[in-house]
């Protein structure tokens, strides 16, 4: 697509005109500009039915870190969970010693229908198994 053209004036050209030399011309074809691409605007489709949050404190040793938390607990459920996130790490004498307690919020977002209570304990079971397979934490009562 060609979207300008340019060029030095001739000689005859300038001297008809009067003109000192020498000069250039350019001509730009804004018709042949591509129109941007068109992001969709507006807010984004609202899911059918409501996310639902739990809440998981698990007690693990000082040096694990709470993203291999994170990582297990998102991938124990992948087409549930839409959010994971640390909100607590509690570290102190009521803990044995070498452990940390980390909670984590655990964000559900169902597509087909609303979760039942067996379906939620399903998931939750999978989300203390995963995490206690990938780092050795275990649930904390």
């Amino acid at each position: 697509t060609v979207l300008a053209r340019f060029g030095e004036i001739h000689p005859r050209v300038l001297a008809a005109l009067d003109l000192p030399g020498p000069a250039v011309a350019f001509e730009v074809f804004l018709d042949a500009i591509p129109e941007p691409k068109r992001r969709k605007k507006g807010a984004p489709d609202l899911p059918a039915f409501q996310p639902l949050r739990r809440d998981f404190a698990f007690l693990v040793d000082e040096g694990v870190s709470a993203e291999a938390l994170l990582r297990a607990a998102r991938g124990a459920e992948r087409t549930l969970i839409t959010d994971v996130v640390l909100f607590d790490r509690y570290a102190g004498d009521k803990l044995p010693a070498g452990k940390v307690s980390l909670a984590l919020q655990v964000t559900l977002q169902p597509r087909e229908a609303t979760l039942t209570d067996p379906q939620i304990e399903a998931v939750a079971e999978k989300i203390v198994a995963a995490v206690a397979k990938a780092t050795g934490a275990v649930l904390r009562a």
